[in-house]
């Protein structure tokens, strides 16, 4: 029915878009499109929905048509904390600036349709107004409470979401100056008038311990309590395999295998075991928790696993799709226990080839938990205690290295994009507090896991695509030609060129990756291409993964933390077992639709909020250290200013007005800073020394200024902002006036500078 419904969107957008199409009345559309009188009541409920998802506008005349024909964008609004934002279209690259009193009560994230005012010219962005929202997607907020005599008030920690939420006494539910707040919006706001809300949750005080990471998950609606009836069903499951479970399965629980996973890891979901054949074919086994055999399909457990749809990882804990009874226990693969799995044995020849695959339900048992430093010990660095330790298992993982490398060299030779971006590794105390911040060696052995996963997600993904049964793809859409086009003009300043960048093959980008290895632009172009691609999202239809230069791919190696591969897994079992019946197929395909856009939906806001922590927590470990001098590499560059990496992945900004030892120009071309008067160019790669001036854990912003290596002088000085000395009772007033549209107007700001200053650090 999904499918009827978009095919039908569809069909309604193409005929709207076409250029010879003008807008039509409701009896019009029906007429023209020949739409029977028993269907027109489906025609209309069809034109209501793509209205309100902004697809289609109705006129006052009771005229359809799609909005860029009609000088109308519809997109996402980005806001920002000096007030002003941008509408980032649907359709169309280019930006649509919102001044502060054209923002017409939006929020940052809502979806909007917007109107231009006024057309790009020279340097100036086109700018417009919000003239409608489509969805406010802010139902709660976190902030600071504050608080008067006759109301409250709450600063929202997204820096993007400008203006306090005014809280009326009656709602302050006990909340106290300073503490962290969760906030309901009760009325939207409205053009010159804050948004206002009623406390529903009280965090904690500031300061206090974990406070600034519960801020974080309740920001980005992440369930981090389970429901009772969720915690029951978990504690009566068995804790033990036991022999009933154990018919109708292949026992494997002689054959050797291991998990390998970092040192911290408590959900183990993969175990791989290696042989090698008489013919020399390497035959790998990879063996996956079988988590659907404990959460049924409507169980509280399977509802409250698609509610979640991800586990969440941040430096102190980990939010977890499942309760710890099946994440940490019995669906957890730990070793010297039995363990039901989903085990998928592929036979691989020395080019890498598949020449023979079988997937199944077992029982395995894992003779050993190794971790990724232990097991890189032994290929690297040859450690004799450790191979004596796990002599066993040593010969199996020198395979497992031969297998990871032909596959690895498999991927590369059809084109598969591998970015090396390094990772922070983040390690607090007891309290939750930052203590250290090292960069994550990624080796051989997170390289073998990886190798093997990408490989039985491929072959799982294919074998069932023949089937021709609903599945959940894990897909990756070729990117926008306009974008490539843009990418293939700034590798042109640094040398470089994208091959057939109209039609482009992931090769071509692979190739760009290949020659920038090791240069001091690497990172920045790094980021650049990723940028202008798609992001990977899963889906009930078929597609191609362009990133992997795969045409099958699926997740289905992680059903303990990701729910995509749960519900593939029940898939599966069904068919395998000859219950997939047509009921079960035309149910599937009733349900997995919603699910592969919910499931995308909560990926993305697991990792915007794990990048907010880290970022939160690299912020913390710097704020005892201003003044301290380090030394650090040029990351990237901006109108802005530029951005300094230090040797542990630190990141912050050297703002442009703080550079003033002459007057630096931005050349947007050739990504890069020069002086005015000098000449001093600044360069992504460059090596500089900074002074830490500013690190706030609030804004997740740290600010350097640059030092002169030769003396040891700063050579910017460092710009102190005035102190705002204000009486209480004026600032009160103040937000109450601005809560009621009364506030005193501004100074404009100059809307040449406002664009390349749009950013989480102004």
């Amino acid at each position: 029915m999904n499918e009827i419904m978009e095919d039908r969107k569809n069909r309604i957008l193409s005929f709207m878009r076409d250029h010879a199409y003008k807008p039509l009345k409701y009896d019009e559309l029906a007429i023209v499109l020949d739409v029977p009188a028993e269907d027109r009541s489906s025609l209309q409920k069809i034109l209501r929905e793509m209205e309100a998802e902004g697809l289609i506008i109705k006129t006052r005349k009771e005229r359809y048509g799609v909005p860029e024909r009609m000088g109308l964008i519809v997109g996402k609004f980005q806001g920002n904390a000096k007030g002003f934002g941008f509408v980032l279209p649907d359709f169309g690259d280019e930006d649509l600036y919102i001044p502060a009193n054209a923002i017409n009560g939006a929020m940052h994230g809502d979806r909007v349709i917007s109107r231009i005012s006024r057309h790009a010219s020279g340097d100036r962005h086109q700018e417009g107004e919000i003239i409608n929202i489509i969805e406010h997607v802010n139902k709660t907020i976190v902030g600071k409470f504050d608080k008067s005599e006759h109301f409250g008030f709450v600063t929202p920690d997204h820096a993007r979401l400008s203006g306090d939420i005014f809280i009326p006494k009656d709602f302050v539910n006990g909340a106290q100056k300073g503490q962290k707040v969760v906030v309901e919006i009760t009325k939207w706001p409205e053009k010159n008038r804050n948004a206002e809300g009623r406390i529903i949750e009280i965090l904690g005080d500031e300061n206090e311990k974990g406070v600034d990471v519960m801020s974080i998950i309740r920001a980005y609606g992440i369930p981090y309590e389970f429901p009772e009836e969720v915690l029951h069903e978990a504690r009566s499951l068995p804790a033990k395999v036991s022999e009933d479970e154990i018919k109708n399965r292949k026992d494997l629980r002689s054959l050797r295998m291991v998990t390998i996973d970092g040192e911290d890891a408590r959900d183990l979901d993969d175990a791989v075991s290696i042989e090698e054949l008489s013919d020399g074919t390497l035959r790998l086994g990879v063996h996956i928790a079988d988590v659907t055999h404990y959460v049924k399909e409507g169980s509280h457990l399977d509802n409250e696993a698609i509610l979640r749809g991800t586990s969440v990882y941040f430096p102190d804990r980990v939010i977890p799709m499942l309760p710890r009874e099946l994440s940490n226990n019995i669906c957890s693969l730990n070793a010297h226990e039995d363990r039901l799995a989903f085990s998928v044995i592929i036979d691989v020849d020395s080019t890498g080839n598949v020449v023979n695959h079988d997937i199944f339900e077992s029982v395995i048992h894992i003779n050993e938990r190794m971790t990724y430093t232990d097991v890189y010990k032994i290929l690297e660095e040859n450690d004799a205690e450790l191979k004596e330790r796990y002599k066993e298992h040593v010969a199996d993982f020198e395979k497992m290295k031969e297998l990871a490398l032909i596959l690895k060299e498999k991927r590369r030779l059809r084109g598969s994009v591998d970015f090396d971006f390094d990772e922070a590794k983040i390690i607090v105390d007891e309290n939750g507090k930052t203590i250290d911040i090292k960069r994550y060696e990624i080796t051989i052995a997170n390289k073998i896991i990886e190798e093997f996963m990408l490989l039985c997600n491929e072959v799982v993904s294919e074998h069932f695509y023949w089937i021709g049964i609903p599945f959940v793809y894990r897909i990756h859409e070729d990117p926008d030609p306009e974008k490539m086009e843009s990418l293939n003009i700034i590798l042109g300043t640094f040398g470089y060129k994208l091959k057939g960048y109209r039609d482009v093959h992931p090769k071509a980008l692979q190739d760009v990756i290949n020659q920038i290895k090791g240069k001091p632009e690497e990172k920045a172009i790094n980021m650049i291409i990723l940028r202008s691609m798609q992001k990977a999202r899963y889906s009930d239809t078929h597609d191609w993964h362009f990133g992997l230069a795969a045409e099958y791919y699926s997740h289905f190696t992680s059903p303990i933390r990701r729910y995509p591969d749960l519900i593939i897994h029940r898939i599966m079992k069904e068919q395998i077992n000859g219950k997939l019946d047509e009921r079960r197929i035309e149910h599937y395909k009733e349900i997995l639709h919603s699910i592969a856009q919910q499931s995308s939906e909560r990926e993305r806001a697991a990792q915007d909020a794990e990048r907010d922590c880290e970022d939160l927590k690299k912020a913390e470990f710097m704020m005892d250290k201003l003044g301290q001098h380090f030394q650090g590499t040029i990351s990237n560059i901006t109108a802005f200013g530029m951005f300094v990496e230090l040797e542990n992945t630190i990141e912050g900004l050297v703002r442009l007005s703080a550079m003033d030892d002459d007057y630096y120009n931005y050349n947007e071309r050739a990504l890069c800073l020069i002086g005015e008067r000098t000449k001093k160019t600044y360069r992504i790669g460059d090596k500089v020394t900074v002074q830490l001036v500013k690190a706030s854990t609030e804004a997740r912003q740290i600010d350097f200024i640059l030092i002169d290596e030769n003396d040891g002088d700063e050579i910017n000085s460092i710009k102190k902002e005035p102190d705002l000395i204000k009486a209480k009772s004026t600032k009160d007033n103040e937000r109450l006036l601005k809560h009621i549209g009364a506030s005193p107007k501004k100074k404009k700001e100059s809307r040449k500078s406002i664009k390349s200053k749009d950013s989480k650090y102004s």
